[in-house]
């Protein structure tokens, strides 16, 4: 079972907006899909789901060509629509039902999330008394009310405070525990680090990267070292020609251009008898590497 796009495109009015992409998400986890604003990662969402029509490729889920009526699919658009007047019982039964559900199994299911999200005591409300992040938790319930086996996510965790952030992040881990296909697109690169094995990097509509992330680090040097230690050391990183990228409470991020000096400042620490807490050379953030391929 998985989603593959084979050399898709879509041009709106003149305008390529997705040039030649193909990927595919063989096998349950989250897949992400990257890139600037209009990078063409929408159109890309939308043509996987059937909810608009291709110029070209292919697009096959489970062997067979998508469209909207064999694709068990949930979508959470980066454009949030609850309806403001509407008691949020009634909008989450209306989506289920949309979905096929029947009222009793939908009810079931509503009440299940409602619990899992903390949002029991809002579901006789009017959505225009929630806040943000509830209204979020909101539309993140119609996207998965129904079990679908293909989750889309846009900008899932954009108005969540920590804590309902957490709520949303363990969601999802149990999502995959299930077996779900969840493709996610997020402009926080430490969201996408922390749940994608395997990313595609848009840019004006063509793929820069993809791959596995763990294989495309491992293509790039070293470029930081941390350093924590109950102390001052500037004077040390000074002595060895470093910059210090940020420092917190004596925990040091500096850059380095090679991992020898990082050592050499390493022993300079230890042999003046200053105790080192951690020493980590880190390869690039996926920030690192996202702005080096669309800074420009």
């Amino acid at each position: 079972m998985s989603l593959v796009l084979k050399n898709v495109s879509k041009t709106y009015v003149g305008k390529l907006a997705v040039d030649n992409i193909s990927f595919c998400v063989d096998k349950p986890g989250v897949y992400g899909l990257l890139g600037t604003n209009g990078a063409g990662k929408t159109t890309t969402i939308r043509m996987l789901l059937g909810i608009i029509k291709k110029d070209s490729g292919e697009i096959t889920w489970k062997g067979k060509a998508v469209d909207r009526k064999n694709v068990n699919f949930g979508y959470l658009p980066e454009e949030r629509g609850v309806y403001p007047k509407t008691k949020i019982i009634e909008q989450l039964m209306y989506f289920a039902e949309l979905k096929g559900m029947k009222k009793e199994e939908a009810l079931i299911s509503i009440n299940k999330w409602a619990k899992e999200l903390k949002v029991e005591e809002y579901l006789q409300m009017p959505a225009e008394k929630l806040s943000k992040g509830n209204a979020q938790k909101i539309q993140f319930m119609t996207a998965i009310i129904h079990n679908p086996e293909l989750v889309v996510l846009d900008e899932p965790f954009s108005g969540l405070d920590p804590v309902n952030t957490e709520i949303l992040k363990n969601i999802i881990i149990n999502l995959v525990k299930d077996g779900k296909y969840i493709i996610m697109s997020a402009h926080q690169m430490a969201t996408i680090e922390e749940f994608c094995s395997d990313i595609l990097i848009l840019n004006k509509g063509k793929t820069v990267l993809q791959g596995n992330l763990k294989q495309i680090k491992e293509t790039y040097p070293a470029n930081r070292v941390e350093i924590n230690v109950k102390q001052n050391i500037e004077t040390y990183i000074k002595e060895f020609n470093l910059e210090v990228e940020n420092v917190t409470n004596n925990n040091y991020i500096i850059k380095i251009n090679e991992e020898e000096k990082a050592h050499k400042l390493l022993n300079k620490l230890i042999s003046t008898g200053i105790k080192v807490d951690k020493f980590e050379i880190k390869k690039p953030t996926l920030n690192d590497i996202f702005i080096e391929k669309v800074g420009e």
